[in-house]
């Protein structure tokens, strides 16, 4: 199978090679910056600008977004945000060289488009959140973690896919015909 075909709309890589180069891209995060992947640092750092840029004084009498200015740098300037518009640069990119780059709201037929947007809202929402409470995402905690054989991060990875194997069943009508 040729990956340049005629018909892009279902060209995707091996899972293999895509687990390849993510251990490369995890190996070469470890020795640029002492530290494992994360996508949550980005958004928390945007999220700490917004609110910074919104209302000022909120964020400077606030514990938990005041902590961010103490030195005086910009949160925007953490690698973590640009490691943030590399992976959303790239995924466009993928789907742009593959013919997917199109937007839609993928759903089954008996989904409505904006019942899957609710539904993915609350979702990215609850993920959101709860890597606040993790104190990281499930990438910077469990493949990082995992990455340096911790513990702790072979039993966070148990804990996402364990719990995300039990929850499948209760939301599959969601996504299945």
């Amino acid at each position: 199978m040729s990956f340049w075909k005629e018909d892009k709309s279902h060209v995707y890589w091996n899972p293999y090679f895509g687990g390849f180069m993510l251990g490369l891209l995890l190996i070469l995060t470890f020795y640029i910056t002492g530290r494992g992947v994360g996508a949550t640092g980005g958004t928390k750092s945007a999220v700490i600008t917004t609110v910074e840029t919104i209302s000022p004084e909120y964020a400077q009498r606030s514990k938990y977004y005041s902590k961010y200015y103490d030195e005086g740098t910009n949160p925007m300037k953490n690698w973590l945000v640009f490691e943030t518009i590399g992976i959303l640069a790239g995924a466009f990119l993928s789907g742009a060289l593959a013919g997917r780059a199109k937007f839609r709201i993928q759903h089954p037929p008996h989904i409505t488009s904006n019942k899957r947007l609710v539904f993915a809202s609350i979702g990215g929402l609850l993920f959101g959140f709860g890597s606040q409470f993790a104190r990281g995402c499930t990438s910077g905690a469990a493949l990082s973690g995992a990455a340096v054989l911790s513990l702790g991060g072979f039993i966070t990875m148990i804990g996402i896919f364990g719990t995300a194997y039990l929850a499948a069943y209760f939301f599959r009508k969601l996504w299945i015909n």
